[in-house]
């Protein structure tokens, strides 16, 4: 067992960094995720940590350096948020390629323009094809334990693939929860010393980086990079159940909420579960068998589990944080759809957009939703397949 704490996501964050110890840290300001690197420098400053952390002029410096320090042989990890994030968009895709396992800390946040500094998944459902491993936390406990578990998850032989641990900006990045801080020693334990498969460094076995594949060679890389994205899913569920013997919280690649016997279903990913998971306390005291299926893993999409556990429900709702931009819904909802594309007598599936820019979602908002699943079942007809929860006037 761990010490409880009470501190912010951000500093569940900056202390997983500090009980890794990572060889190098490259990062930028940015909020909500400035407290992170600020933090991690602290750390260091005190003698806590033997890290050399990198000072760049912007995000896309500190995932270059992050690529290259990671090419070295080093255990790397940084920190951003929004723009940052969407500022490092050409070294993720290099990061991924190069098939280097870089761990990231993101306070996820709206994008500009307008210009907000709040909460909503703008940024990473905008880089969700970077070919970067997506986790995605509820809470402080499980943002710093997403974080411990993405090591070793990007590190494993068959990954060799870089990892973010997500979390809600502002909901999580900034507010103080109590939860468990583990033993310095059992962390580095869990995580174990890293060993590079093919580090520039090493130079009595020179390799390339970053060398110019033409047409008769680059769709092989990309299919290779893909495989690598794909194993990691069950590594996923097996470092999940490693550090649950370690630690006594096993995860898996989603969490199905009083899903059992659910009849009526929403989706969802990030801080809005701990309130959907309220709302369906109290609809089942009044009898209502609600579920929820929170998303943990989004990236690989684990489309044939999450299809097994919806497949019996008779109504679903998919809440995206961030806008359809376009498409026949957002992101999650076009994932979750396409899963059940294959599902006999498959349930009906609608989409909300909420919280974006750091608009509230209350209890009320979510019993709406519930309520409009009921209504859905009740007439066996979809009257809106989007709409918007907690939105001035009307949409649409």
């Amino acid at each position: 067992m761990g010490k409880k704490v009470a501190l912010t996501g951000n500093e569940a964050a900056a202390h997983a960094i500090r009980q890794i110890n990572p060889d190098v840290v490259a990062a930028f300001p940015i909020t909500p995720s400035t407290p992170i690197p600020q933090g991690v420098a602290q750390f260091i400053a005190d003698g806590q940590m033997d890290t050399e952390f990198v000072t760049v002029e912007s995000e896309h410096s500190a995932m270059s350096a992050c690529v290259g320090a990671s090419a070295a042989g080093g255990r790397v990890m940084t920190a951003t948020s929004a723009n940052g994030y969407a500022l490092m968009w050409e070294i993720l895709y290099i990061a991924s390629g190069t098939r280097l396992p870089i761990v990231m800390a993101v306070a996820a946040r709206a994008l500009s323009a307008p210009l907000n500094i709040h909460g909503d998944h703008s940024d990473i459902m905008g880089g969700r094809d970077t070919g970067w491993i997506q986790l995605i936390a509820e809470n402080s406990q499980e943002t710093y334990d997403n974080l411990i578990q993405a090591v070793k998850i990007a590190e494993n032989k068959k990954v060799m693939t870089p990892a973010l641990g997500a979390f809600d900006g502002f909901n999580i990045s900034h507010a103080i929860e109590i939860w468990e801080m583990e033993d310095d020693a059992k962390v580095k334990e869990f995580v174990g010393e890293y060993e590079p498969l093919y580090p520039l460094l090493k130079t009595d076995e020179p390799i390339t980086h970053g060398a110019w594949a033409p047409p008769n060679w680059y769709f092989e890389n990309r299919m290779n990079q893909l495989e690598g994205l794909l194993n990691a899913k069950d590594v996923v569920a097996d470092v999940g159940k490693e550090f649950g013997k370690a630690f006594g919280r096993e995860y898996g690649l989603y969490e199905a909420y009083k899903m059992d016997d659910a009849e009526f279903t929403i989706v969802a990913a990030g801080s809005v579960c701990g309130t959907t998971k309220d709302v369906v306390d109290k609809l089942r005291e009044n009898g209502v068998k609600a579920g929820l299926l929170k998303i943990r893993l989004f990236r690989p999409f684990p489309y044939k589990e999450l299809a097994d556990v919806l497949s019996g429900t008779k109504a679903i709702a998919v809440l995206d944080r961030v806008s359809p931009a376009g498409a026949q819904g957002g992101p999650l909802f076009t994932e979750i759809r396409s899963a059940l594309y294959d599902v006999n007598n498959r349930p009906p599936v609608i989409n909300y957009t909420y919280g974006l820019g750091g608009r509230d979602t209350q209890p009320v908002h979510i019993n709406s939703v519930y309520d409009t699943l009921k209504k859905i079942v009740d007439t066996g007809r979809v009257e809106k397949q989007f709409d918007c929860l907690n939105l001035r006037g009307t949409w649409g």
